[in-house]
């Protein structure tokens, strides 16, 4: 039977893929998200080779409980999740007098919060199996600089620097646990963030010229750094990675 994996954030952008991505290298994909069709719809664009299944499973990853369920599922149904991977996440730009509560609470939960459980539940699934693993968690160039309205998503990003770097220390030697920093990519995400500013076309000139180089990242480029960093860079754990077009490590003007 082929190895497993685990993506959240599977229905779209970097999560599928990563998923796609991972197929492509034989793995048999355990695919999570909020919606049911375009799970399905992922899903079936997988590679599939007679040895390699794909599960789609509709799943809240704020939700402990549904989280446990997932990972219990996907361990009767294709074997415990060796590659793990946790793209799942919302970004709501807001200042911080519009920032609420309720939208501090909801970007704390789906970033931070989802990335723990499914981590703290796929190593127990490991544990379990006596089984070795590699998780990669997805945060952002936010992880690392400030940005105008995103405080609530800086904040969660940056967390994920912390949670990478605990878990790193504490799952050694048997899971490496590394973060995938990027910049701006083209995402059904980052295309909503530009519709918000009323000036689509616009906002999305804007971000390719504070990029030094000078244009926005595709998902399928920033999977294949993914999976190499989850994969194939066996002396890492504890890892940042950025993959931002030198966003947080070269100034270049706007002009």
């Amino acid at each position: 039977m082929a190895a497993v994996a685990l993506v959240t954030g599977a229905s779209s952008g970097i999560g599928a893929a990563t998923a796609s991505e991972l197929a492509e290298r034989g793995f048999s994909v355990a695919l999570l998200g909020r919606n049911t069709a375009a799970l399905s719809a992922v899903a079936g664009s997988l590679k599939q080779l007679a040895d390699q299944a794909h599960l789609p499973l509709v799943c809240d990853v704020t939700d402990p409980d549904a989280v446990l369920a997932a990972i219990d599922q996907v361990c009767s149904v294709l074997g415990s999740p060796e590659a793990v991977v946790t793209a799942a996440g919302i970004c709501v730009p807001a200042n911080l007098a519009s920032t609420t509560p309720a939208l501090w609470r909801e970007t704390i939960d789906a970033n931070v919060t989802g990335t723990f459980l499914v981590a703290q539940a796929a190593a127990a699934a490991l544990t379990r199996a006596a089984r070795t693993g590699s998780f990669l968690f997805l945060g952002s160039e936010q992880s690392i600089i400030g940005v105008p309205s995103y405080s609530a998503y800086a904040t969660s990003k940056a967390a994920l620097v912390g949670l990478t770097r605990a878990l790193a220390a504490e799952l050694a030697p048997s899971i490496r646990v590394n973060l995938l920093c990027p910049g701006p990519v083209d995402t059904p995400m980052l295309r909503a963030e530009f519709a918000l500013t009323g000036d689509a076309e616009g906002a999305r000139v804007a971000e390719e010229r504070r990029v030094p180089l000078r244009r926005i990242a595709s998902a399928e480029e920033t999977a294949r750094a993914a999976v190499w960093l989850l994969l194939d860079a066996s002396y890492s754990t504890g890892g940042i990675l950025s993959l931002d077009g030198g966003t947080t490590g070269a100034f270049m003007a706007s002009g």
